[in-house]
């Protein structure tokens, strides 16, 4: 099995490579580049790619990918949304994900933005660094006693739970499909109960037709005044102008962004010296309530050493003709 991996950064180089001595069937070549309809020309001579939540790969790619010989694209994350499946299964090509790397990497860094945008810790670094000793503009709020609403409980929602009941809150759920064996200290209620009750509101659900922009208008309108929202799933699940309006109202006391709609430009690049080009991200973080980083709620050692094993996996799975059916794009 050969591999052909795109838009890779030292981290999952290394990562990879400590875990491929366990799977001597299995080669790899790394690209910095990530795969557009020129780049997937590359990919000749190699059984499949392997790709991350940024890439595009749309039915131009599909299909420049089947011409190439390429059997199967092995995805090193969760989502995949990002892949137009139709014409995947047209091309006969078989998808692999991760559905499941690490839970408490994202729910542990969705907290950690609830507690910096609350805390003003962004704020608070850049007074101390330029020797401004003074409080003003970091006040914050207890989140003891308070009320947190998770939007979605699969692995990483249900990790969020388990996070906010330790350090005290009462913890409301919503889910389509509500877990079977959510503890006791997780209450399930409708949608509009949990915006209009919640004191921290974190959002852990997929991109659906559906989900699409369901934090709007009309939904920070049901929301708590001073309410902290938190995002660590998908940026469209938030329609950023109506949040960027819910800001200018003072309706939120902050909002915390690991993922955000036109996020796909910047996500993992550096952009130091680039003039953005888009006054929808330069207005999110011209906010000083609002903290945004760049999509980095997974990147931690534990959970990218279960990326690589998980991928590898696939990989033989898919090369001995039993792939793991769990892991499988339908």
């Amino acid at each position: 099995m050969k591999i052909l991996f795109y838009d890779t950064k030292p981290y999952d180089s290394m990562s990879f490579d400590a875990a491929l001595p366990s799977y001597p069937e299995i080669t790899v070549e790394y690209l910095k580049t990530d795969i557009s309809e020129k780049t997937a020309s590359l990919a000749r001579g190699y059984d499949a790619v392997c790709l991350f939540v940024a890439s595009d790969v749309n039915a131009a790619v599909i299909r420049a990918l089947s011409d190439a010989g390429v059997r199967l694209i092995l995805m090193r994350c969760a989502g995949f949304n990002n892949i137009d499946m139709e014409a995947a299964r047209a091309a006969g090509m078989t998808v692999l994900r991760v559905p499941g790397y690490s839970p408490e990497a994202i729910a542990e860094h969705a907290l950690a933005l609830a507690f910096a945008v609350n805390r003003r810790i962004h704020k608070a670094y850049i007074k101390v660094r330029e020797n401004n000793f003074s409080l003003m503009g970091l006040t914050g709020v207890n989140f003891y006693g308070k009320t947190a609403g998770i939007v979605g409980t699969g692995k990483i929602g249900m990790a969020m739970c388990r996070d906010c009941h330790g350090i005290g809150m009462q913890v409301l759920a919503y889910d389509k499909y509500p877990a079977k064996n959510a503890p006791d200290y997780v209450k399930y209620v409708s949608l509009d109960e949990l915006l209009s009750e919640s004191d921290l509101i974190s959002l852990h659900c997929p991109l659906t037709e559906e989900t699409y922009h369901m934090i709007d208008l009309a939904a920070i309108e049901k929301m708590k005044q001073d309410v902290i929202l938190v995002n660590t799933s998908r940026g469209a699940l938030i329609s950023t102008n109506d949040l960027i309006a819910g800001i200018r109202q003072y309706k939120f006391l902050g909002v915390g962004l690991d993922v955000y709609e036109e996020e796909s430009e910047n996500v993992f690049e550096n952009r130091e010296d680039d003039i953005l080009e888009t006054s929808v991200t330069a207005r999110l973080l011209s906010f000083p309530n609002v903290i945004v980083t760049s999509h980095q709620g997974f990147l931690t050692r534990e959970a990218l050493e279960a990326i690589s094993r998980t991928t590898l996996d696939n990989a033989a799975s898919f090369a001995a003709g039993n792939p793991i059916q769990a892991n499988i794009v339908s």
